[in-house]
């Protein structure tokens, strides 16, 4: 990812109503929460709140609709099948591709043509999306994996940027774009990042964006070996009442 005291219930939610949108925080229903409502699990999400079906079905065609991020379909677009070789050039460096477990262990375009047609068809169910980010000279310099769980409106990004564009806070102002953007336009109520034990970098960069710690889980590869992640989740309310999406707001990113 280029952009990630365990307390499993949060102090804010955002409370459904009748049409199955969130709206605004009921502090009354608060005190009526309990840890029955909210378990913890040991896969992504570990906090779940289900949602509505009519909830569910506003973000899954919310997925199927995205077509770039943040509004910049210059910047940002979906990955196509022809991307392949392009993105296999640009995770061959290890800098970007040994931090992320979610990669095919083979890197080549015929691999990486595989790993993009699943995002495809992960859209299509409104699960997943897979968005490459261009330079101004029509190279890759970074990609954002969404993995989306409508049940219970959560999701989770991951990616990497270019090693020559993370020291100059582009990484942590794309995070905060990215993120807005996730719970306006996908109108999700939870983001959980996770990332291996070592990985100051991105653990900095979630603490800085107000993420809290919930404890270890173990991330499956897709060659099946396994890898201790730590994970961490923002709660839509506690995002909105941050000084993070005031700025993503101020740097043009629509508010919820």
């Amino acid at each position: 990812m280029p952009a990630p005291s365990l307390a499993l219930i949060p102090a804010r939610f955002w409370i459904r109503h009748d049409t199955g949108r969130s709206g605004q925080l009921d502090k009354t229903s608060l005190n009526r929460t309990s840890s029955s409502n909210m378990k913890r699990h040991n896969s992504l999400p570990v906090t779940r709140l289900e949602v509505s079906p009519v909830r569910q079905r506003r973000i899954r065609q919310a997925v199927r609709s995205a077509r770039s991020m943040v509004h910049d379909t210059t910047r940002s677009r979906l990955a196509r099948a022809e991307d392949a070789t392009a993105l296999s050039d640009f995770l061959s460096d290890p800098a970007i591709h040994s931090p992320i477990y979610s990669l095919p262990t083979d890197l080549g375009p015929d691999s990486l043509t595989a790993f993009i047609l699943d995002h495809v068809e992960q859209q299509q169910k409104g699960e997943g999306l897979l968005f490459i980010r261009m330079s101004e000279q029509g190279q890759i310099v970074g990609y954002s994996d969404l993995k989306i769980w409508p049940e219970w409106a959560a999701g989770e990004l991951g990616g990497a940027l270019h090693p020559r564009l993370q020291n100059k806070g582009a990484g942590t102002q794309g995070a905060k774009q990215s993120f807005n953007w996730m719970f306006s336009d996908l109108e999700l109520d939870l983001i959980c990042e996770t990332a291996a034990p070592d990985n100051i970098r991105t653990a900095r960069l979630l603490e800085t964006l107000g993420f809290q710690p919930r404890g270890n889980i173990q991330s499956q590869r897709p060659d099946g070996r396994f890898r201790t992640s730590v994970v961490w989740e923002m709660w839509r309310a506690d995002w909105l009442c941050s000084d993070t999406a005031r700025t993503a707001e101020q740097n043009g990113i629509k508010s919820l």
